[in-house]
C-alpha cells in the first residue's frame, strides 16, 4: 500500500487521543487558556459528568474574529514564537481547541474589551463553520457538547458520570490552588455548586478553601532555595495525613503537574513520620528558570523533566525535613478533635458490644454511690506504696494547707512549658500533663522511641559510622556508567561505612560495609544504590537503610509500656520532647501525644 497523507480531520483525532483523554482533560486545557488570557473570574458548568456539556466562561482579554479563525487550527498559538526554552504560559502547543473540535461539538464565542460586538466559531467533528458575528460579553465562552461523539471507541472507555465529574472537580481544585487571585465557580446539573472566591496573595486561605479549614491549623510553611531553584508552599504535620495521595499538589512555575520525582521526594521526606498506608498533605510550588525544565514531555503537559533532578529532589526532601524538625513536634488538631468525638454520646468505634460495655462502665464510674477509681494518683506511686483515696485528697482536708508555696511556684513554672507538668501515669503507659490552657496525654513508649531515634540519627550526621571489614573484598560487576556514578559518590558512601573502589572498567570492589546492617548482601545493596544514583543523582538509599535499622533499634531500646515512672522521670521526658525535633510522632508515624484545650474540656461538661 503506498504512503499517503492523512486527512486533516484524522490527524486531529489522532492528536486528540493524546491531548484529550477524558472530559477533565478538555476542562484543563480550556481553563489554562482562560488563565493565559488574564481572566480574574472563571466559571465552569457541566452536565453528564462533562460528557454531554461543558461550558467555560471567563472575563479574559477575548479574541477578534481573525484570532478565532486561527484558534481552531492546529499549531496556531499566541503564546510562543520560535523557541521552547522560555515557556512562561500554561498553554503553548496550539493543539487543544482543534483536538476538542475533532471529537466533539465545539463552539467559541468571544469579544475583546473595547470591541462593539463579538464573534463566534463552531467546529463539529473536525468540520469548521465560518466565523460569524455574535452578541457576547467581554471575554470568552467555550462550549463543548457530546464529547467523543466522533470517536465512539473512546466514548466507551469513559467512566461513570460521577467519576468524570469528580475528575473535573480535581482539575478545578488544582487550578484554584495555583491561582488564588482568580475566582473559580464550578456548577451544573450533575453536581453541587463549588465556589472558590479570590483570596489575593493569601495562598494559605485558598488552600484552606480547597483542603479544608483544618489544613490552616496543621500546616507548616516551606521557603527554601538552592542554586537557581526556589521552593515554597505548605506541608501538613506528620500526624495530619490522609488515606491517599490526592491531597498532594505540586506546581512548577505555576503549572499544576503530577510528577513522580516530586511525589517520591514528598514520600521520602516523611519516610519515618507517617504511618504505612497513609499520605501526608502537601502543596509545593517550584520556581526556576524555564530553560532548566522541559514542560514539553507529553502533550497533556502533566509531566515535566528537570535538567538537574537530583538538585530538585534534594531541595524538596531537605526543606520538608527542616520544616518538620522546626515545627513537626506540634500535635495535629485532629487528635484533640478525635478525643472529643470519643467522649460524645453515641460514639461507636467497635459496634454494639463496645457501646454496651462503654455505657455500663461510664455509668458505674459516675455513680455517686461508688468511690471513684484511684487511677489518677496511682501513677505517681511506686509498687507497694499507699495510694491516696481520691475522696480524701489532702487539698480537701480543712486541717491541711492546700499547697506548699515553693511547690506551687515550681508547678506554675513547669506548666508554662509547652507540654506542661506531669500529673499522672495512666495504665502505666500514658502520661497526663497539665498545661496552662489544657492537658496533654503522652504515649511514653512512642515518645521515648522518637527521642532515642533522633539521638541515633544525630550520630549518623557526626563522625564516620563504624564499619566491618570484609576478609575478602566482594567484586561486583556493573555497567561502566554505573561504576562511574558510584565512584563519584564514594566519599559520601564511605562516611556511612560503605567503602568501595574501582576494580577495572566494569566492576567495583566492596571492602567494608556498615556495621549497623550486620550481615548484608553487598551486591544487592550496591546495585540498588547504582539504580538510585542513576535515577535521582543521590545515594540516599543507604542512609535510608541505616535509619530504618536505627528506628528498629530505637523501638527496642526505649521505655517500654507498663513501666511505672516517677514524677521527675515523666517531667524529664516531657522536657526532652520539647527540645527534640519531630517528637510529635514516633518512628512509625503514630502521634506521641494528644493535646486537649481547656475550652474543649469545658464543652464536654456543657460549661461553654
Amino acid at each position: 500500500m503506498p504512503v499517503q497523507q492523512l486527512p486533516e480531520t484524522l490527524i486531529n483525532q489522532i492528536a486528540a487521543g493524546e491531548v484529550i483523554e477524558r472530559p477533565a482533560s478538555a476542562a484543563k486545557e480550556l481553563i489554562e487558556n482562560a488563565i493565559d488570557a488574564g481572566a480574574t473570574r472563571i466559571e465552569i458548568a457541566t452536565a453528564g459528568g462533562g460528557k454531554s456539556l461543558m461550558r467555560i466562561t471567563d472575563n479574559g482579554s477575548g479574541m477578534s474574529a481573525a484570532d478565532l479563525d486561527l484558534a481552531v487550527r492546529r499549531h496556531c498559538t499566541s503564546k510562543i514564537s520560535g523557541t521552547l526554552d522560555d515557556i512562561r504560559t500554561l498553554g503553548f502547543r496550539g493543539e487543544a481547541l482543534p483536538s476538542i473540535g475533532s471529537v466533539a461539538k465545539l463552539t467559541i464565542t468571544s469579544r475583546r474589551h473595547g470591541d462593539s460586538e463579538g464573534s463566534q466559531v463552531s467546529v463539529t467533528g473536525g468540520k469548521t463553520a465560518g466565523v460569524r458575528p455574535a452578541p457576547a460579553n467581554a471575554g470568552t465562552v467555550v462550549e463543548v457538547r457530546d464529547i467523543f461523539f466522533a470517536t465512539p471507541a473512546r466514548l466507551k472507555f469513559l467512566k461513570t458520570e460521577r467519576a468524570e465529574a469528580g475528575a473535573i472537580t480535581e482539575i478545578v481544585k488544582r487550578m484554584a490552588i495555583a491561582f488564588p487571585k482568580i475566582r473559580f465557580v464550578l456548577s451544573g446539573s450533575d453536581r453541587t455548586t463549588l465556589e472558590f472566591p479570590a483570596t489575593g496573595d493569601d495562598h494559605l486561605a485558598r488552600m484552606a478553601q480547597v483542603l479544608g479549614a483544618e489544613f490552616r491549623d496543621n500546616a507548616i510553611q516551606i521557603d527554601a532555595a538552592r542554586e537557581d531553584v526556589e521552593l515554597a508552599g505548605f506541608v501538613g504535620l506528620p500526624t495530619f495525613h490522609r488515606g491517599n495521595s490526592a491531597h498532594q499538589y505540586a506546581f512548577v512555575n505555576g503549572r499544576p503537574v503530577q510528577d513522580k520525582l516530586i511525589l517520591s521526594a514528598i514520600r521520602g521526606a516523611y519516610a519515618e513520620s507517617v504511618p504505612s498506608g497513609r499520605y501526608p498533605v502537601a502543596v509545593l510550588s517550584i520556581t526556576l528558570d524555564p530553560a532548566l525544565v522541559d514542560v514539553n514531555v507529553h502533550p497533556a503537559k502533566a509531566d515535566v523533566r528537570f535538567r538537574d533532578p537530583g538538585l530538585v529532589r534534594g531541595l524538596i526532601v531537605g526543606a520538608i525535613r527542616q520544616a518538620l524538625h522546626r515545627e513537626g513536634d506540634r500535635a495535629a488538631t485532629t487528635g484533640g478533635a478525635g478525643l472529643m468525638q470519643a467522649f460524645r454520646p453515641g460514639f461507636n468505634p467497635g459496634g454494639a458490644t463496645y457501646q454496651a460495655a462503654r455505657t455500663t462502665s461510664w455509668t458505674a464510674a459516675s455513680s455517686p454511690s461508688r468511690p471513684l477509681e484511684p487511677f489518677a494518683t496511682a501513677g505517681f506511686a511506686e509498687r507497694g506504696q499507699a495510694v491516696f483515696d481520691t475522696l480524701t485528697m489532702p487539698a480537701a482536708r480543712a486541717d491541711m494547707p492546700n499547697t506548699h508555696p515553693v511547690q506551687a511556684t515550681q508547678d506554675t513554672e513547669i506548666q508554662r512549658h509547652r507540654l506542661g507538668a506531669a500529673r499522672a501515669q495512666v495504665h502505666e503507659n500514658y502520661i497526663v500533663a497539665q498545661t496552662e490552657d489544657g492537658l496533654v496525654i503522652v504515649d511514653q513508649h512512642a515518645a521515648h522511641e522518637r527521642l532515642v531515634f533522633e539521638a541515633m540519627r544525630k550520630a549518623l550526621d557526626g563522625r564516620r559510622l563504624p564499619s566491618q571489614v570484609l576478609l575478602i573484598p566482594e567484586i561486583i560487576d556493573l555497567p561502566e556508567e554505573d561504576c562511574d556514578r558510584l565512584i563519584a559518590h564514594a566519599a559520601e558512601l564511605d562516611r556511612l561505612g560503605l567503602a568501595l573502589e574501582r576494580f577495572g572498567p566494569g566492576a567495583v570492589a566492596v571492602r567494608e560495609t556498615p556495621a549497623m546492617l550486620g550481615e548484608v548482601d553487598a551486591a544487592s545493596l550496591v546495585r540498588d544504590l547504582a539504580d538510585e544514583v542513576a535515577e535521582w543523582n543521590t545515594a540516599g538509599g543507604l542512609r535510608g537503610k541505616l535509619e530504618y535499622v536505627a528506628a528498629t533499634m530505637a523501638c527496642h531500646g526505649s521505655v517500654r509500656s507498663g513501666r511505672r515512672l516517677k514524677p521527675e522521670e515523666m517531667n524529664a521526658l516531657l522536657r526532652e520532647m520539647e527540645a527534640t525535633p519531630g517528637s510529635g510522632t514516633c518512628n512509625h508515624g503514630r502521634p506521641t501525644y494528644i493535646e486537649l484545650k481547656l475550652s474543649d474540656i469545658e464543652r464536654l461538661f456543657g460549661r461553654s
